[in-house]
């Protein structure tokens, strides 16, 4: 059920009875590419709705805009996993309600991340081929034909999401990479961001199995995460270089410790807190071992998320608001979460945009 239309310099949105949002162009209804924006824990679907705009007005003839509504406040604290089945529903309905969607992109902030790489696990449809041998010999070839929820899978972006987890090692800034606060950290998380909290730090462990974030770096038999985010035609992850105090630079860079790149100024008058861009190659993982010799801050834990998830191809963007008057914010400014950061981060949105295959 939805409230009506209301417009905004062209823009328009359809707020659903949940909180959620519609954003599309009012003079252009024949957009076809869908693309799901996620918030992050303890949010709402209003975090996005500054970066949902400005996607529509860049791309008023292409994109279709929801922001996610499932998962809001409280409900973050239920587990990774349940709120990647809500996220997987809402996506269905999403689809259900406009019929003509050809295509599906992703744009996740902070755990929201995590949430839609367990989604589009659910979501995810192998391609059809004739025999078993042909999927096997397609298994690692990027940009398969694989389907999410029906649609052509093209951008799955992610801004300060942890995907290494949370656990020790200098992963959550505001620990000060204090051992002993760490380690007090990891026993009472629970406590604080139950069962999210437990996902974010390895410490789940439901029926005997691994921690969920590892197997989130695999294939089962139920849940395709790997084929899933493989079948994007692109990967893309934003990450502060500093004074994020919630998710540490390593993390969402999905880097090891000696691989985080030496970066200057921005000189770009475009994205001036654009401050280092790569393109990372997929590798075939054979590289872990010797890479924990030589990267001390690295535990198998950790080593076993950086190889699976490098098993694809990632843009990587690394931000700096070290100059900015809301550099102590700057998880929630590479987000543009309100309007006092419009002017702060809206090069980071704008640099989203203008690399967005659509």
């Amino acid at each position: 059920m939805e409230n009506g239309k209301v417009e905004n310099g062209g823009v328009c949105s359809s707020e659903s009875i949940n909180g959620g949002e519609d954003i599309f162009s009012c003079q252009n209804s024949d957009a076809d590419h869908l693309v799901i924006m996620v918030h992050g824990i303890l949010g709402s679907a209003t975090d996005w709705k500054f970066g949902a705009e400005q996607f529509v007005r860049m791309l008023p003839d292409k994109v279709f805009v929801h922001c996610s509504e499932r998962n809001m406040a409280k409900l973050t604290l239920d587990g990774v996993d349940v709120m990647g089945e809500r996220l997987a529903e809402e996506v269905l309905e999403v689809i259900k309600r406009n019929p003509g969607l050809k295509k599906i992109s992703f744009v996740s902030h902070s755990v929201g991340g995590l949430v839609a790489r367990y989604a589009i696990g659910k979501l995810y449809r192998p391609p059809r081929m004739e025999n078993v041998a042909d999927l096997l010999a397609n298994a690692c070839v990027e940009g398969s034909k694989g389907t999410i929820a029906g649609l052509q899978p093209i951008n799955f972006v992610t801004v300060a999401t942890p995907h290494l987890g949370s656990r020790g090692n200098k992963q959550v800034p505001f620990l000060f990479g204090v051992t002993a606060l760490e380690k007090v950290a990891f026993h009472v998380i629970h406590l604080i961001f139950k069962r999210t909290g437990q996902h974010l730090f390895l410490c789940d462990n439901d029926e005997g199995k691994p921690p969920l974030l590892k197997r989130m770096v695999e294939d089962d038999d139920e849940l395709r995460f790997m084929s899933a985010l493989r079948s994007f035609k692109r990967r893309v992850a934003y990450s502060n270089v500093g004074y994020d105090h919630i998710v540490g630079w390593r993390t969402s860079s999905i880097r090891r410790n000696n691989e985080l790149p030496k970066w200057e100024d921005s000189l770009s008058e475009k994205y001036p807190h654009i401050v280092y861009e790569e393109h990372c190659k997929a590798c075939d993982g054979e590289q872990g071992e010797s890479v924990v010799k030589e990267d001390d801050s690295l535990d198998k834990a950790e080593e076993e998320l950086v190889t699976g998830l490098s098993r694809v191809s990632w843009d990587k963007v690394d931000v700096s608001f070290h100059k900015s008057r809301r550099k102590f914010a700057a998880h929630s400014v590479i987000q543009v979460k309100d309007q006092y950061m419009h002017a702060e981060g809206a090069d980071v949105i704008q640099h989203m945009i203008d690399n967005f295959i659509v």
